[in-house]
């Protein structure tokens, strides 16, 4: 299995102000000279953390739909980024992994935070999205996802947990331990995407982006500062680090249902 380029994207967002959030993420991403396999997005990547779904949830072929196949095919990478989706007349916090190719896979939010509503307003997921990428498992999750480690019990053997968030300042500290923990108990490399600014409701957002290894070691913190930051993830090393300790053999026999 070859080695993954992943690209972190951290940046202030515009407040529901889809228009100036992509434009701002295509000269991001423009002026980004890496190459690289898989580019991921924070949560609500075009709106910023919202409840204000009614004016602003796109149906499946909306323009954030064609901005992200534009990407990936002009990237010729994945994109992953989580917006307002309205489908059969409900909300949903999606994210999107969108291929090179226009072919894309779907994750609805499974926990919503209830500390801003977001279960008011938004539908929770029911099922988990694991998605491949030159040869390697994937398991894309969002924000509040990150406190439930049931959800990311790593069963099927993937290698890479990512997490798109919108996660405020004042918890930094719990964020960035949360990864260090889900990389530990699962083996596999975490990586977690965060926005920077203060929201239209007045929440401030250090980023934190962060990347660590399937031992928990830190690959990568950037707090405070706007980027594209790509990281090389080594399949052989994680693959001997498994088999020299085989933690994950001995996990409980437990449904995720």
């Amino acid at each position: 299995m070859q080695n993954l380029r992943v690209t972190l994207v951290q940046a202030r967002l515009f407040w529901e102000d889809k228009a100036a959030n992509l434009a701002a993420f295509d000269k991001m991403l423009d002026e980004s000279a890496a190459r690289t396999d898989i580019v991921v997005l924070p949560e609500m990547f075009t709106t910023g953390f919202t409840m204000n779904a009614g004016p602003l949830a796109e149906p499946m072929d909306g323009p954030t739909m064609a901005w992200l196949a534009a990407r990936a095919a002009r990237m010729d990478a994945a994109v992953a980024g989580s917006f307002i989706a309205k489908e059969g007349g409900r909300y949903y916090n999606r994210l999107v992994w969108m291929r090179p190719d226009g072919s894309y896979d779907t994750y609805d939010k499974r926990h919503l935070f209830t500390l801003a509503g977001e279960h008011k307003t938004y539908t929770p997921g029911t099922r988990r999205l694991l998605v491949e990428c030159k040869g390697w498992k994937i398991l894309p999750l969002i924000c509040y996802d990150l406190r439930f480690p049931a959800w990311s019990r790593n069963v099927d053997d993937y290698g890479l947990l990512l997490y798109l968030a919108n996660w405020p300042e004042p918890r930094r500290n719990h964020w960035r331990c949360l990864l260090a923990a889900r990389a530990i108990e699962n083996q596999a490399y975490t990586l977690g995407v965060n926005r920077i600014g203060e929201d239209g409701n007045g929440f401030s957002h250090s980023g934190d982006t962060s990347a660590f290894n399937y031992s928990g070691e830190e690959l990568l913190h950037v707090a405070n500062a706007e980027g594209c930051f790509t990281l090389t993830l080594s399949c052989a090393e994680q693959q001997a680090f498994r088999q020299k300790l085989p933690f994950l053999a001995d996990r409980d026999s437990l449904s995720l249902g």
